[in-house]
């Protein structure tokens, strides 16, 4: 699966609050988020180390997906995975291209892409890059 990532030094919440930002100054808001840590541990009991799920959209690139094809609803809002692991903070997105693959789409897919990898990249502290 091709991912936009990278490893910020800081706590989650720091983390969180410049990746909103970071989000934000490209045109994507913050629709809905999941705290996969706390959830699993509701239901299942299970203790994970801290991850949280942001579920973020650009209505811009949503509108003009939607009028080439219903089937993007599918795939609204672009998930932004915050995850403690060694090191920092990893900051992880799913490539739009990698659902935005057809031709009629490609292009919308680039820049949905080159702004969610911007606003990654953009994130101070980096610990190190991952990105594929």
């Amino acid at each position: 699966m091709a991912d936009l990532e990278k490893v910020v030094s800081g706590t989650m919440e720091e983390v969180e609050s410049e990746v909103r930002s970071a989000l934000k100054s490209v045109g994507f808001g913050v629709l809905t988020e999941i705290d996969m840590a706390a959830t699993l541990k509701e239901k299942l009991g299970v203790e994970r180390t801290p991850m949280k799920v942001l579920g973020a959209c650009n209505p811009k690139f949503v509108n003009q997906a939607l009028n080439m094809s219903t089937s993007v609803a599918l795939f609204v809002p672009c998930n932004v995975v915050l995850q403690e692991v060694e090191g920092g903070i990893k900051v992880a997105a799913l490539d739009p291209l990698t659902i935005m693959s057809s031709l009629e789409m490609e292009e919308l897919g680039v820049q949905a892409r080159d702004l969610l990898a911007g606003a990654i990249a953009s994130l101070e502290g980096a610990t190190k890059s991952l990105a594929n």
